[in-house]
């Protein structure tokens, strides 16, 4: 049986020794519940259990692909499916469920810490750098995208963000293509407004002029490349009219 809160979903992978994450429905109780056996550690405990792979501490803002910011709120064991493993539980900032990710497979699942102050500001400068990545067929770029958005670094999601929000100009996107473009102007902004200590209005505010001064530059280039193609076809029209003349 499963515990209480824990994705019905699970019971499909039971077999598996160590599972990615386990989302919990929001305000779920963490006491001892039938089938799991849990207490609180404190660091000093789980890191002696585990051979010192603690990567994060209580307290610590951290990144979960594709779900956004969460905060370390304990180091935890939890005995599921006959598997007992140490969980860091996490409280996503967005919409304030629970998740747990098995200590053991913070690689697999992409958990990082927030980016620091000092990387703001390149955050920016990539965002308006008027280099963007452009597709033109729908499946490898829609493979790319989800790759992207996978790794859980925010610079691959500001490169989808980029490219995404610059075909819309263009044309329509697909349905899929526009929950991604939302999904990832919703990570960038809610990482740097948490990091920045200022208000997602604001922060968005400065994404958008970051783009616009991207997609300047952008469309810039391409007139040129496109200017540059054209001209030596003038040249030899001019001479071919010299020589007529």
């Amino acid at each position: 049986m499963l515990p209480r809160g824990v994705d019905p979903g699970l019971q499909k992978v039971q077999k598996r020794p160590i599972l990615g994450a386990f989302s919990l429905i929001a305000g779920a109780s963490f006491g001892y519940t039938e089938g799991t056996a849990y207490r609180p550690l404190f660091l000093t405990d789980i890191t002696a259990t585990l051979g010192g792979r603690v990567t994060f501490q209580i307290g610590d803002k951290v990144i979960y692909p594709n779900h956004g910011l969460g905060v370390v709120q304990g180091i935890e064991t939890k005995t599921i499916l006959g598997t007992t493993c140490g969980f860091y539980h996490l409280r996503m900032v967005a919409n304030e469920t629970t998740v747990l990710v098995p200590v053991d497979n913070v690689d697999g699942v992409g958990l990082r810490r927030a980016i620091g102050d000092q990387e703001i500001e390149r955050l920016f400068g990539l965002l308006g750098d008027g280099k963007i990545d452009n597709h033109q067929n729908w499946k490898g770029r829609f493979k790319d995208n989800s790759d992207r958005m996978r790794t859980g670094s925010i610079y691959d999601v500001v490169e989808v963000l980029k490219s995404l929000t610059f075909l819309a100009r263009s044309k329509n996107l697909s349905f899929r293509e526009k929950r991604m473009l939302d999904r990832a102007k919703f990570l960038v902004i809610s990482e740097i407004s948490e990091v920045a200590r200022e208000k997602t209005e604001l922060i968005e505010q400065k994404v958008d002029s970051a783009l616009e001064r991207c997609f300047t530059q952008k469309t810039r280039s391409i007139a040129r490349a496109k200017a540059a193609k054209a001209a030596p076809t003038s040249r030899v029209t001019v001479k071919r009219t010299a020589k007529a003349s």
